[in-house]
């Protein structure tokens, strides 16, 4: 028997429904109460006791809800916190700085020139960086027969290249030119490469391969060298996140003692430049890499603004206190806490809860949202001791406040630098690409519909539905849909062990694409919880265009511009790609819950009918005809749009025309 079956029935009857019921059945039981008029004294009874009643029906229909939340309580399900936008900034020096090089010191601010509605859009460093004064000229590939001047490629972040060449072989180098001589210091070199598909299916769509760190990405190896004057010489590399130009990363240099470079015309570039390359050592590549940019002196920052030694408050002895810090939401694992119970400041330790603790564990709950700070009952968990001598004896030696969707910003919009840094071009820091990740704290409705296949899948992404769950917890994700067997490589074959999943960014776009932070987000938290078999890929969504031409015949007494302007929004909303469906009701206020129907179905067909249907609202005699494009191709009327597997709509400019019948 389904379960649903013994579901207790909730009274929820109104005020006016008590009241009518009450007024039906006084000629029943009393027939010589005849005067049921609101100025009745008894009717006045009546009209008291439905309004108890309604109050005592509105309490009591809350106890299932309380029950369950008490139970998620009681099971350790949160409401996710805030998580905080990153981005890479770079920050130029001033070409007649004295020194070549300066220090970016950690927590440095940067924000967006101008401000929300929430005031300034603050990032900082998240550690300090070397940056030096000698500028990038000039990128040259060479494979031994001839030179390809890249300078231009590198300007227009919009465009790919290949730093080696189309064939990648074994002593092709990548030439870099830079106006002066590199210090004998950390050189930094960032690198962006290209997260475009050109298959069939998804066509321009980005796409992120999601490798493990015990995963092999690829079998070549390059070394790093400096022109002497006379000949190439080993630079020494410290660190190649992007794995030799095929993914992403930080390629970390060892500078040559000063002197040692050497100015020189090469490459057909008539300037005299101090010149490094990477020289493919061994060739693994299955196909020549491809990059967008490469940047110096470009560091990671986070939406964020860090505080210091913040006295939180005093503690008087008790259990359970609470103290709360002053800004919030804290970044997880930013909070350093120390509190003096008279022999001087000692660090305590955060842990989610105090199951765990003993009885004089240093140990207290944060909560990130609130900022709300929790010590124990003494049975599990120290509880701090009151000092007389030090009255505000708890202090936040540093943690971190910040994030949220509002972070996530457009390239070039972290420009504004918040103070000096010395040497540092202060108009001209920018990030070269979007900032990702940022989202807001996660609703209780949310939680509500997260909680079920949270508990089912147990943190692991093995079904389809795993996949989909963990992805839309990751960051900020609206929706997703995993597709088991397909490459995106090989449309139409089934692949065993390949997993691609399509993610939609929650943003204010009508065709939300993810930037590459956010598919590395989403790689980064999957790749924890996958199997290490799943040969796993994250790909943003593909749109076709959709215009719907109508003509429509309004009632006599309806307003042509108001029907014109709901087909319009009814249709907006109807293939919205988060919003969307067959269940969204424009009817419904912006923001109101029942509005959403949870986003057009990914490879969901356009039924003639139901799109018919929904035309047909109240001011609507009839729809004359009803014409159907997407992505330029015209559909005959009264038939169904096939749709492929995995692709969504995106609305293009709807035609409406309404009028009154002719000749009523």
């Amino acid at each position: 028997m389904p379960l649903q079956n013994n579901f207790p029935v909730i009274d929820d009857r109104s005020y006016d429904t008590l009241v009518s019921e009450a007024r039906s059945r006084i000629p029943r039981y009393t027939s010589e109460w005849t005067d049921l008029n609101e100025t009745d004294p008894g009717m006045v009874l009546v009209e008291l006791f439905a309004w108890l009643s309604e109050m005592q029906l509105f309490r009591l229909s809350k106890v299932p809800e309380l029950n369950y939340l008490k139970f998620l309580e009681l099971i350790g399900v949160e409401l996710e916190p805030a998580k905080a936008a990153t981005a890479l900034v770079t920050f130029p020096m001033i070409k007649t700085f004295s020194k070549s090089s300066t220090i970016v010191p950690a927590k440095t601010q940067i924000s967006t020139e101008k401000p929300d509605e929430q005031g300034n859009i603050v990032f900082e460093t998240d550690k300090a960086m070397t940056v030096i004064r000698t500028e990038l000229k000039n990128l040259v590939a060479d494979n031994g027969f001839n030179f390809r001047d890249l300078t231009n490629d590198n300007s227009d972040s919009l465009i790919s290249f290949q730093p080696f060449g189309p064939t990648a072989a074994e002593n092709d180098s990548f030439m870099i030119g830079f106006s002066e001589e590199i210090p004998d210091d950390k050189i930094h070199l960032s690198v962006w490469t290209p997260i475009v598909s050109n298959n069939s299916d998804f066509s321009s769509t980005a796409i992120s391969p999601c490798y493990s760190n015990l995963q092999t990405i690829n079998t070549s190896s390059i070394i790093w060298e400096y022109w002497s004057g006379r000949e190439w010489t080993s630079l020494t590399q410290l660190k190649d996140d992007s794995m030799a130009f095929t993914r992403s990363g930080e390629i970390q240099l060892q500078g040559p003692t000063t002197g040692l470079m050497v100015a020189e015309s090469l490459a057909n570039i008539s300037e005299p430049l101090y010149w490094i390359r990477a020289r493919i050592n061994r060739s693994g590549y299955q196909q020549a890499p491809e990059i967008i940019a490469i940047r110096t002196n470009t560091i990671a920052v986070t939406q964020a603004q860090t505080t210091e030694y913040e006295s939180v408050g005093g503690s008087n002895g008790e259990i359970d206190q609470i103290v709360r810090l002053k800004n919030s939401p804290v970044l997880a694992g930013s909070l350093t806490l120390h509190i003096d119970e008279g022999g001087g400041y000692q660090e305590w330790q955060e842990v989610s809860d105090f199951f765990g603790s003993g009885k004089d564990d240093p140990h207290y709950v944060l909560n990130q949202t609130t900022g709300e700070i929790r010590f124990s009952d003494g049975k599990n968990g120290r509880v701090p001791v009151a000092n007389a001598k030090n009255r505000n004896n708890i202090r936040a030696v540093s943690y971190r406040s910040g994030g949220g969707k509002r972070g996530n910003l457009g390239a070039e919009k972290i420009n504004k630098l918040l103070g000096s840094v010395n040497g540092i071009q202060a108009n001209n820091v920018l990030n070269l690409f979007e900032s990702a990740s940022g989202a807001d704290e996660e609703s209780l409705n949310s939680a509500i519909k997260r909680v079920p296949q949270s508990l089912k899948s147990r943190e692991r992404a093995v079904t389809a539905e795993d996949y989909q769950e963990l992805a839309l917890r990751s960051t900020n994700i609206a929706r997703a849909k995993a597709l088991p067997l397909y490459h995106p490589s090989y449309p139409g074959i089934d692949v065993p062990g390949v997993v691609t999943l399509i993610v939609i960014p929650d943003i204010d776009d009508p065709a939300p694409r993810p930037s590459e932070g956010t598919l590395q987000t989403v790689c980064a938290y999957l790749n924890e919880r996958r199997l290490l078999t799943t040969e796993l890929y994250v790909i943003g969504a593909s749109y076709k265009e959709v215009i719907v031409r109508a003509t429509m015949v309004a009632t006599d007494t309806a307003d042509l511009a108001e029907i014109k302007s709901t087909a319009l929004e009814s249709l907006e909303l109807y293939f919205d790609p988060i919003n969307g469906g067959e269940k969204s009701d424009p009817t419904i206020e912006v923001g109101e819950l029942g509005r959403s129907g949870g986003g057009w179905p990914f490879g969901g067909d356009i039924y003639y009918s139901l799109l018919y249907r929904r035309l047909l609202f109240d001011g609507v005699k009839r729809i004359v005809s009803l014409e159907i494009e997407v992505d330029g191709e015209v559909y005959p009327e009264c038939r169904d749009v096939p749709v492929n597997a995995g692709i969504l709509l995106t609305n293009g400019i709807h035609e409406i025309e309404i009028d009154y019948e002719v000749g009523a």
